[in-house]
C-alpha cells in the first residue's frame, strides 16, 4: 500500500505537475494518462521522493488553505527559490504560507525555525514566533536576531 497527495485540478493538472517539477531538484513526471482528444486526464508525478497524483475533474471542487503542501528548506536560498517559484502568479500570506496560481496552499519553511524554536527559553521563543508571524516569505536571519532579543 502507498499513500500519496491526490490534487484536484480545473484543466490544469499537467500545467501545475510541469510547474512543480521545475522547482524542485529532485522531481519528476512518471505518468500522463490523457482523453482520446490529447488532453491530460491524470498526472502522476514526485517531488523530493514524494508522489503526488494531478488530476483535471473540473470545477466541480477548489482547494482549500485547510490543507497545505509543506516544504522543510536547508537553507534561506531554498526559500527563496521556492517562494519566488510559488508566488509567481500566486499570492503570498503570512508565516511563510502561500498559494501559488494554481489555488494550492503551500507552507515554504526552513528548517532552522524549527531547530531555533526546540532549544529556545520561553521569552527568545515568543519572540521568534511574533518575528514569524510578522513575516510573509521566512527570513532565517530575522529569526535568529529575534531569538537573540
Amino acid at each position: 500500500m502507498q499513500v500519496c497527495t491526490f490534487l484536484w485540478f480545473d484543466g490544469r493538472a499537467e500545467e501545475a505537475a510541469d510547474h512543480y517539477t521545475g522547482l524542485f531538484a529532485d522531481s519528476a513526471v512518471r505518468d500522463i494518462q490523457r482523453a482520446p482528444d490529447g488532453t491530460a486526464t491524470t498526472v502522476v508525478f514526485e517531488l523530493e521522493g514524494q508522489r503526488f497524483i494531478a488530476y483535471n475533474g473540473g470545477p466541480r471542487f477548489t482547494s482549500t488553505g485547510a490543507i497545505s503542501l509543506y516544504a522543510d528548506c536547508d537553507t534561506q536560498e531554498e526559500v527563496d527559490a521556492l517562494w519566488a517559484g510559488l508566488t509567481d502568479g500566486g499570492s503570498e500570506g503570512p508565516g511563510g504560507s502561500l498559494t501559488d496560481r494554481f489555488g494550492i496552499t503551500w507552507q515554504v519553511l526552513p528548517k532552522a525555525m524549527n531547530e531555533l524554536l526546540a532549544d529556545a527559553d520561553p521569552e527568545a521563543g515568543q519572540r521568534i514566533l511574533s518575528a514569524i508571524h510578522a513575516m510573509k516569505k521566512i527570513d532565517i536571519q530575522g529569526l535568529i536576531d529575534a531569538r537573540r532579543g
